[in-house]
């Protein structure tokens, strides 16, 4: 088989059920051997046994039978099952395999008796410690000859059965890293699905006053699972529904988890919903319910019961027993309202993994199994049958409360939430009506509606309609301002005191390095040269040593600014100058000297002659030109290794990469990396070790990325691009090739990027033909590969490296550099991969979105990114559609990112600064709010001086003027024409002339001024086009200005 089964995964879980198997603690001290058999039944979605093989295998495997013996193991299956398991069966040079026992694979006869393979196994089985008990599972009960056959065969030898569900699943409750890793995924999904598809439906339903049924309602909850936007990143194959979702409402509850929803029409009262989602074969659970215009006390009554799921989740830890913390739950709801207790669901949850529900781990008074650190349960909390005095019908006297969550045991701390979906009154109460409406309405509403029947409610709620369809979009306004104004109110202390700190650095580093030439007298060189008062540059210390007033004088090459040398006349100038205080020192180097109050020299020169006196051993100016050839060498050298220094600052010391010699390892070959190694791009191979990838090149270079530095690991597929790529964004940066790199990708060309367009080409041309076809399988067997490379990377991180995947639907065009790219938003980022340089936005790090020049007569406008880092220069996009403008802000919606839009370019570098220098200030004054539409009014005057002040903000600006002017023909039209009108003549009665007439005046006056036929010839061109260009002026204009005269 093509599958890979991790085989360290399984020997670490074989061994655990082994040494659980020998304590011999309760089930497990009954038993001689244990047998697990799976037959095919498509109706079974739980069932210990496919449970058991999914723990140790990653698969289901149908039609097969395991023996675990007290030294061996026996498999018995098909052919292609046979080959699979081959994989643990073969332990050689395995350290891990050590202490497991051998396994003995059968493989399974065609016809259906298989009866000596049978008596291998009952032999295995005899021979297992006393060999007269087994231990099964006794609720699997698979249909078929097969099973039937095998199970008859251990009757027919007595064989006592006994039933170890409960302790086999004590045993995989514990969940490994990587498995709580997949629950963790499943739970996000959960909450992702009822926030942003659940939620928001039967937030249209109550709005719309439409009717639906709860099963139709639950039936798109499991479409919704087919979309990629509500499965944050995950593969939908991945993905399906642990139950039916269960939605009631209307007076008819059952808190449990076995009934399905029913075809009764949501009421708008209290609505349950509950759902799971399995990710990777992992379960997850959540359950809220949403309650319309609910009175006082339902609210207390749900305030009360979420108290409850407190006090519940602080018993539950390491070590304490299941009844102890059931009980103590009940004690609090004795205590606090005892009326409620008869009232409260009969268990509190149950631990889940690979199956939903583990049935012998249920959270109740009788459970006497004690919590382990690790196991994630599905606590599920309710009241029933609760009366609401206020209703007027049956269904709304009627409701119960139901909250549930997916719950992470820990040590000492309480038990951690894996669903965190908000579930106070205010995130899943909907309001309909004032305070002050109520009373109208309470007074009028019920006589209207006894009087007028439908037709007085169908009015009434087309007046709530209108009001909740105004108040919901107020509330998504709102809520994106209230999250604002929680960061503001976090951001008015914790900034300040971070840009203060950060100032502080800064003026530290700015400080320039004082380099010292000789530290004693002793390091000065004793050179012919300087006893005779010429210039001598020391390459080993760096120095150049000049004569100043007759005496030596070391200078470091580090304070030498430039240097010049010119001829003059029969004398050779030789102008050092120096770095001083005051002087421009350029943006990368420190403005700050050590000692600033200290005397400086500024220049000096030189002069020497070029004439040769008699005696002279050579010309006096030689000594010149040597000293600025050398000063100019050492200088580059040091200039040099000061730039590699520079690039090696805040350069974090990465751990060793840890090779495994394993052949087996992911690799991908053939695949060229970027940025390039050497000038030139060579092909390598990537391959996966145990704490990160190894790039090796054909020439022997190698690159290291380790899977903790990995901040985004980006797979942009080959659909509609010319090249796949695999793109890591970095958390520090690594060096290689002397520079160094946040961004590093692997690539390789799929079919031909650049095209022969003298080639003859036809539509049914078979060779072209046969070119698009291979292409096609090209790109198919590229993507194949490289989605198997990640899906091996994924397990064997243990799903701490997660791949994203960009949504090409989401994508939108836009120039973050120079040139036009599509970017695409992932789960957690923004990008473009495609393109070199790469664009990357964490959307974690994104404080707020801007949007500027959004103007209804513009084409396109620019996005501005804001970070929470506020000394992190903020991320402009240019020119982007403006029909993008709604997706976008749509995309940023969902993802909870704050957006504004105006149509000024602003000054970011300005505001940026004052924020830093004054934060306190700034959020007094509102924070953001200055962005927002109705704060323009008062700031446009200012925005517009500070893009005259200071115009590298508005790249755009000429092309802003650009289209304005396209956008607007007739005003265009008029002021060209005036210009072209009065630049020609200016008369008032020739003013009323076409263009023609126009051009041969103008053809006139020009051969009148004796001027070139080239320049004729180009002025008459460009009135050509201004003419084809804008055709309304050959009349508009000329008419105009006749009726302004």
């Amino acid at each position: 088989m093509a599958v890979n089964l991790d085989k360290e995964a399984y020997y670490r879980r074989i061994k655990r059920l082994y040494s659980n198997w020998k304590k011999g603690e309760d089930e497990f001290g009954k038993v001689d051997a244990i047998v697990v058999s799976v037959g095919v039944d498509e109706e079974i979605v739980y069932a210990k046994s496919t449970a058991i093989q999914t723990w140790l295998f990653g698969y289901e495997l149908t039609d097969t039978i395991m023996v675990f013996c007290d030294t061996k193991i026996i498999f018995l299956a098909s052919k292609k099952k046979v080959d699979f398991l081959k994989q643990v069966a073969i332990t050689k040079g395995n350290e891990n395999a050590n202490g497991v026992p051998p396994i003995t694979l059968l493989t399974r006869e065609k016809n259906e008796s298989n009866k000596a393979n049978f008596d291998k196994m009952i032999e295995a089985i005899r021979g297992s410690k006393d060999g007269k008990t087994v231990g099964i599972f006794s609720k699997d009960k698979f249909p078929g000859d097969y099973m039937k056959s095998w199970n008859d065969t251990i009757t027919a030898e007595g064989l006592e059965k006994v039933d170890i569900s409960a302790v086999v699943a004590y045993t995989m409750a514990v969940k490994e890293d990587g498995e709580l890793a997949l629950m963790k995924k499943a739970a996000a999904i959960t909450s992702e699905v009822y926030s942003k598809f659940f939620k928001e439906r039967v937030m249209e339903i109550v709005d719309a006053d439409e009717k639906v049924r709860h099963s139709k309602l639950a039936e798109s909850v499991e479409k919704a699972i087919e979309e990629k936007k509500y499965l944050g990143g995950a593969d939908p194959s991945t993905v399906e529904m642990c139950y039916p979702p269960i939605i009631q409402s209307g007076g008819n509850y059952s808190l449990k988890f076995s009934v399905v929803s029913d075809k009764n029409h949501m009421h708008f009262g209290a609505i349950t919903c509950a759902m799971g989602i399995r990710y990777k074969s992992y379960c997850s659970n959540l359950v809220r319910t949403l309650m319309v215009d609910p009175p006082q006390e339902m609210q207390d009554n749900y305030n009360f019961l979420l108290q409850v799921e407190e006090e519940l989740l602080k018993h539950l830890k390491h070590g304490v027993k299941i009844s102890d913390a059931y009980n103590a739950v009940q004690d609090y709801v004795k205590k606090e309202k005892s009326d409620l207790v008869a009232k409260l669901t009969k268990n509190l949850g149950f631990a889940m993994g690979i199956e939903f529900r583990e049935g012998s781990l249920v959270l109740n008074a009788k459970n006497q199994y004690k919590l382990k650190r690790g196991m994630v349960l599905s606590i599920s909390l309710g009241f029933a049958e609760l009366v609401n005095k206020d209703g007027k019908k049956d269904e709304q006297r009627k409701y119960a409360l139901f909250i549930g969550d997916t719950i992470q045991i820990n040590e000492e701390e309480a038990a951690t939430i894996l669903t965190p979906v908000k579930k106070k009154i205010k995130n899943v109460g909907i309001f309909l009506k004032n305070d002050d409406e109520e009373d109208d309405d309470d007074e009028d509403g019920d006589d209207a509606e006894e009087l007028l029947g439908k037709g007085a409610r169908s009015a009434a709620l087309l007046a709530d309609r209108t009001r909740l369809l105004g108040k919901n979009e107020m509330t998504a306004e709102e809520k994106r301002r209230a999250h604002q104004k929680e960061l503001a109110n976090h951001l008015n202390e914790e900034a300040k005191r971070r840009l203060t700190e950060r100032q502080g650095e800064e003026q530290i580093l700015k400080a320039r390095k004082s380099n010292v030439s000789y530290k004693n007298v002793s390091q000065m060189p004793r050179e012919k040269d300087i006893r005779e008062m010429k210039i001598f540059i020391d390459k080993k210390y760096e120095t150049v040593v000049m004569p100043v007033f007759g005496i030596a004088t070391p200078f470091h090459i580090a304070t030498i600014k430039n240097i010049s040398m010119s001829v003059e006349g029969d004398y050779t100038y030789l102008r050092i100058n120096f770095y001083v205080p005051g002087s421009s020192l350029g943006r990368q180097e420190g403005n700050i000297f050590p000692n600033p109050d200290a005397t400086f020299v500024k220049e000096i020169t030189y002069r020497a002659s070029n004439l040769k006196a008699p005696g002279d051993p050579s010309v006096p100016s030689t000594n010149l030109q040597n000293a600025f050839r050398i000063i100019k060498e050492v200088q580059k050298r040091y200039k040099t290794r000061e730039a590699e220094e520079k690039e090696k600052e805040g350069i974090v010391k990465q751990d060793s990469l840890v090779i495994n010699l394993n052949r087996s390892n992911p690799k991908l070959k053939d695949l060229y990396i970027r940025p390039n190694i050497a000038q030139k791009r060579m092909q390598g191979s990537l391959e996966a070790h145990t704490n990160g990838f190894r790039f090796t090149s054909v020439r022997g270079d190698k690159v290291d990325i380790l899977y903790n530095n990995i901040k985004h690991a980006i797979f942009q597929p080959c659909d509609g691009e010319m090249i796949i790529v695999l793109h890591f964004h970095l958390k520090n940066a690594i060096m290689f090739g002397k520079r160094r790199h946040t961004d590093v990708q692997f690539y390789t060309e799929v079919g031909e990027i650049t095209t022969d367009l003298g080639k003859h080409q036809h539509m049914h041309d078979r060779d072209d033909l046969y070119a698009e076809q291979m292409e096609r399988e090209m790109r198919h067997k590229l993507k194949s590969a490289f989605k198997n490379f990640i899906e091996k990377v994924e397990t064997l991180t243990k799903e701490q490296l997660e791949f994203e995947v960009p949504f090409r639907d989401l994508g939108f065009q836009g120039a973050p550099y120079r040139s036009t790219c599509l970017l695409q938003p992932t789960s957690g980022s923004l990008v473009n991969t495609t393109e070199w340089p790469p664009f990357v936005v964490t959307l974690d790090e994104v404080e707020l979105v801007h949007f500027e020049r959004v103007q209804f007569h513009l084409k396109n406008f620019d996005v501005v990114i804001v970070y929470k880092d506020y000394n992190k220069k903020v991320t402009m996009i240019n020119a982007v559609p403006v029909n993008s403008l709604d997706p976008i802000k749509e995309w940023l919606n969902s993802c909870d990112i704050k957006y504004t839009e105006g149509v000024q370019s602003l000054n970011w570098t300005k505001i940026m600064k004052t924020i830093v220098d004054d934060p306190e200030g700034f959020f007094e004054q509102g924070g953001w709010s200055f962005l927002d539409p109705e704060g323009e009014g008062s700031g446009a005057e200012e925005d517009s001086e500070s893009e005259m002040e200071d115009e590298t903000f508005n790249p755009s600006a000429d092309e802003e003027t650009q289209e304005e002017e396209d956008s607007d023909e007739d005003y265009d039209s008029e002021t060209e024409d005036s210009n072209f009108s009065g630049e020609s003549e200016g008369s008032e009665e020739e003013s009323g002339k076409d263009w023609d007439e126009l051009e041969e005046e103008a053809r006139k006056a020009d051969r009148e001024s004796q001027y070139v036929e080239e320049d004729t010839t180009t002025a008459a061109n460009t009135n050509n086009k201004k003419r084809k260009v804008r055709p309304s002026a050959h009349t508009s204009a000329p008419n105009k200005k006749k009726r302004r005269s």
